[in-house]
């Protein structure tokens, strides 16, 4: 399926799928070992976040609580840099692949402040969003069983309903984020604006980079070492295709010594 050539009044292409797909493979294809080892290094670090924090125990918390807490501390802020970071990473690697490059280690590890506080900053302006609509479902909930127990349900159809819209049409909110630099409710809106006339192709990709994770999963490990960089990299041809191809906030660039 060739890629649509019909421009959004906004800027950018129609999504296609299929296309999407395929350049995401092309991408990852470019740089095999290179993807997974970065992945498996993630993944890695991510673990021993985890042990970090450990398991919190509920009989002596009197004794243990304040070093608990400070476990739970310090390893819930490394575990948000690490995921910060390897998402930052996996695009940057993903974008110079999609450009037809062969993207080296260093190009997945470099670290970048500005851009994993842009990429914290709009995901947890989303978090919260998303997180204020299940609450006002839950309140009205308890509100509407007050009258009749089945009314109770119909909050939180509507809030699914509606978390489910705002997930597909806020899809690309991490490229957003990192390649054109806009704050969270530009990047919100700007989401919305392109993706809304597309929405069911948008939730088709959503479906699709789904099938591929679910096919890592039954793989085991290994097979999600190759998943989620493949995901990443259709994901972000999907948003070159929609949005463009332009760097606005020179992800790519190399930092001057």
């Amino acid at each position: 399926m060739a890629v649509s050539l019909m421009k959004d009044p906004q800027g950018g292409s129609s999504l296609q799928v299929i296309e999407a797909v395929k350049q995401g493979w092309q991408a990852f294809v470019r740089a095999p070992w290179v993807f997974v080892g970065f992945t498996l290094l993630a993944g890695v670090l991510s673990t021993l976040c985890s042990l970090i924090q450990g398991n919190a125990e509920m009989d002596d918390v009197a004794v243990v609580g304040v070093f608990q807490l400070f476990r739970l501390a310090v390893g819930g802020v490394l575990s948000v840099l690490v995921s910060l970071w390897s998402t930052t990473g996996l695009i940057r690697g993903a974008w110079t692949a999609l450009g037809g490059g062969s993207p080296a280690f260093a190009t997945f590890t470099r670290w970048d402040g500005q851009a994993s506080w842009r990429l914290f900053r709009n995901g947890l302006v989303l978090g919260l969003l998303l997180a204020g609509i299940l609450v006002v479902a839950a309140v009205v909930g308890v509100g509407a069983a007050q009258l009749n127990q089945v009314l109770a349900v119909l909050p939180f159809l509507v809030a699914f309903a509606v978390v489910i819209y705002l997930a597909v049409n806020q899809k690309f909110l991490a490229q957003i984020a990192l390649l054109q630099g806009a704050g969270p409710i530009e990047s919100i809106a700007r989401g919305r604006a392109l993706l809304d006339p597309q929405w069911g192709s948008v939730l088709l990709l959503a479906l699709v980079e789904f099938a591929i994770a679910l096919l890592g999963l039954l793989a085991c490990f290994v097979g999600l070492l190759v998943a989620v960089p493949v995901i990443l990299c259709v994901s972000t041809a999907a948003y070159r295709q929609v949005f463009g191809s332009d760097d606005l906030t020179g992800l790519l660039v190399e930092p001057v010594a």
